[in-house]
């Protein structure tokens, strides 16, 4: 039965909520010691209680919290490319299955990065000498890193790339979309402030599955706007082509025409049926 007018609106609204609240309790159920330990660090009495439960949570984030945050893009690349009736667990699990060692061995990479920017950070926030200006450098490499790793689940449920590959189009991307990647960074950062400290029953039905719809968007506008352009540059390859082999053919004639002048044997003889004498 299809609802039409605001009775049909109401109901669309109902069901996104319902969607985006479904896998957002797979994500929280998938990712839980994770979430266990935040609330631990939510709860911390010092700063090394705050750090080490950081520390732990990120070792354990990619073999949870990454695979889970993979599933949910991957359902949120069906939401966004035409398929709504996309079936919700068997799309989020099969995701979580099919992607769960490149979303692990990338979670790895990603927390063995930020530890060696974070250990700069401390290092060079330290030092009153020059030296103390490269922290800047390590705060960009941090944005640039964080924006890329949206793009990450973006691009691991979108492509088949290797993993390497994908990490480094995932940092490519952020730098060659400044305007784009401030746009996920304010979007995203205004979703996570709205959970922690306004809103805080976003975080087990929407914080995730509100990101996930973001992030996949806007790598889905960079992603169409870069094969535009490449479906662009081949259609001016393909027709520089053709004018060069036109070229060259009109070449050819004219090489052709220019011999048959030059050659004496090419001038013709006289038709002797049309040799008017006697």
């Amino acid at each position: 039965m299809e609802f039409k007018g605001v009775m049909g609106g109401f109901y669309r609204i109902s069901e996104w909520i319902m969607r985006l609240s479904v896998i957002n309790v797979l994500w929280v159920i998938c990712s839980i010691p994770v979430f266990l330990l935040m609330l631990v660090m939510l709860q911390a009495q010092d700063v090394n209680q705050f750090l080490s439960t950081l520390m732990l949570a990120a070792i354990v984030s990619p073999f949870t919290l990454f695979p889970a945050t993979t599933a949910m893009f991957g359902v949120a690349r069906k939401w966004l490319t035409g398929e709504e009736d996309a079936p919700l667990f068997k799309t989020f699990f099969r995701t979580y299955k099919e992607n769960y060692v490149q979303s692990m061995l990338g979670g790895i990479i990603y927390v063995l990065i930020g530890a060696v920017l974070y250990t700069n950070f401390k290092f060079y926030g330290t030092q009153s000498s020059s030296l103390g200006i490269l922290k800047f450098l390590v705060l960009s490499l941090t944005v640039v890193l964080t924006v890329s790793l949206f793009h990450f689940f973006s691009i691991i449920v979108h492509l088949h790339m290797k993993l390497l590959q994908i990490i480094k189009n995932s940092v490519l991307i952020s730098i060659g979309n400044p305007i784009r990647s401030i746009f996920i960074l304010v979007a995203n950062g205004a979703i996570l402030y709205f959970s922690f400290f306004q809103f805080t029953f976003l975080i087990p039905f929407f914080m995730g599955s509100l990101i996930a719809v973001v992030s996949f968007w806007n790598f889905h506008f960079i992603f169409v706007k870069i094969q535009e352009k490449q479906q662009k540059w081949a259609e001016e390859e393909a027709e520089a082509s053709q004018q060069d082999s036109e070229d060259e053919s009109g070449a050819s004639e004219d090489q052709a025409a220019l011999r048959e002048a030059n050659n004496p044997d090419a001038a013709g003889k006289p038709n002797e049926k049309e040799d008017p004498r006697p």
